[in-house]
């Protein structure tokens, strides 16, 4: 009886779960293993009507991608936007969540509505508004300029200023979302360890240092990971602003992807990069997990 009811219990388990694996893996597995045999063919527009004409090519997708220019173009570009936009991201979402989680701060549903409103506006629509502020001539960008004396920029056009242009508006409408998750990191830190830490004589940053911060750590894992993975899908901000240019200065590896596969209908190439970039993510991925508080 006994050692009939745990694998009763384990058919049941696997008779529950089986509908969420198997959407898992026809939407998820099955497109990643489908991408990963693509990207050993040269797959391309023709073979859509004739698939019988599409040929096994080995790694000479990879090969031809990752010696192109165009790649380690959108290689620097993507990591330029992961590693600068990536954490400025999660500062602003970190200090606006500790600014909105302060005892003195009245209306908290309305500003933590207020910052999370970009978040689930339609990026389209917001391009077209940051693209009036970023306006050479009549923008608010080049009149802030003006008012501290300084001369306009081209934001969309210049090449060293395109991308930080980007990171700009990407910050400004995605912090929103981990600023809720940090709000709710430190509702979830007990006040009686701010207590007993203000009875010690601790300050406040010595409070953040040794009481928020080590509460927040799961939480830092979390969305630092989840915001890196976000940034390097890095495509409809540059898609929508910029083309990828100026001079190829905001082409990522996602938009590299999309030219390859939608633009010039190589799609073995396209598939390739896509898996060149899951690796790329996944390095990230490990390195992040690997540096956590929690693995020291």
């Amino acid at each position: 009886m006994s050692v009939r009811a745990p694998r009763a219990e384990t058919r049941a388990a696997w008779l529950f779960l089986a509908p969420a694996l198997g959407l898992i893996g026809f939407f998820f597995f099955l497109p990643v293993a489908s991408g990963l045999l693509l990207s050993l063919t040269d797959f391309d527009v023709y073979s859509i009507g004739a698939p019988e004409t599409t040929r096994f090519v080995g790694i000479d997708n990879y090969v031809s991608v990752t010696t192109d220019p165009a790649f380690r173009g959108a290689v620097r570009n993507t990591l330029y936007y992961v590693l600068v936009g990536g954490p400025l991201s999660v500062f602003v979402s970190l200090a606006s969540a500790l600014l909105l989680s302060g005892h003195l701060v009245r209306w908290r549903g309305l500003f933590r509505t207020v910052f999370f409103t970009p978040v689930v506006t339609t990026l389209v629509a917001v391009a077209i508004v940051w693209r009036y502020l970023y306006h050479p001539r009549y923008g608010l960008a080049n009149h802030a300029l003006g008012f501290l004396g300084l001369g306009p920029v081209d934001w969309l056009a210049d090449p060293l200023w395109a991308m930080p242009a980007i990171i700009v508006l990407a910050v400004w409408k995605n912090f929103g979302y981990n600023m809720i998750i940090f709000v709710a990191g430190l509702q979830a830190i007990p006040e009686v360890l701010y207590e007993s830490a203000a009875l010690d004589g601790a300050g406040a940053w010595r409070r953040f240092l040794y009481v928020t911060f080590p509460g927040l750590a799961p939480v830092f894992l979390f969305v630092s990971v989840t915001t890196m993975i976000g940034y390097f899908q890095l495509f409809a901000e540059p898609y929508v602003m910029t083309q990828g240019g100026p001079l190829g200065s905001t082409r990522s590896l996602v938009l590299l992807m999309y030219e390859e596969g939608f633009r010039w209908w190589r799609m073995g190439a396209a598939s390739s990069l896509a898996a060149v970039l899951l690796v790329i993510t996944l390095i990230g991925t490990l390195i992040q997990l690997r540096l956590s508080p929690g693995r020291r």
